[in-house]
């Protein structure tokens, strides 16, 4: 998990959050807020899982140019 990620699952929180309030006070415009928020923290935490995914094959990629056995060195870093 990088910083992305529990930065978009922070962002789902708050607007879950936020949509809530603006349910308990009947206030529309939180509850669209709310949903935003909701929605840019699910576009982020997939964006950090594509990065994540991206940083881990351009590892792999350069341990294979050393000529790193490159399945133990995955294994080392779990």
């Amino acid at each position: 998990m990088n910083w992305d990620q529990l930065e978009g699952k922070w962002k789902r929180f708050a607007g879950s959050a936020r949509e809530r309030w603006g349910k308990l006070t009947n206030n529309n415009w939180e509850i669209i807020a709310g949903k935003k928020d909701r929605l840019a923290g699910r576009i982020q935490e997939g964006y950090g899982a594509i990065k994540a995914m991206e940083e881990e094959r351009a590892d792999i990629g350069a341990l294979a140019q050393k000529g790193t056995d490159c399945k133990s060195h995955a294994a080392t870093r779990l």
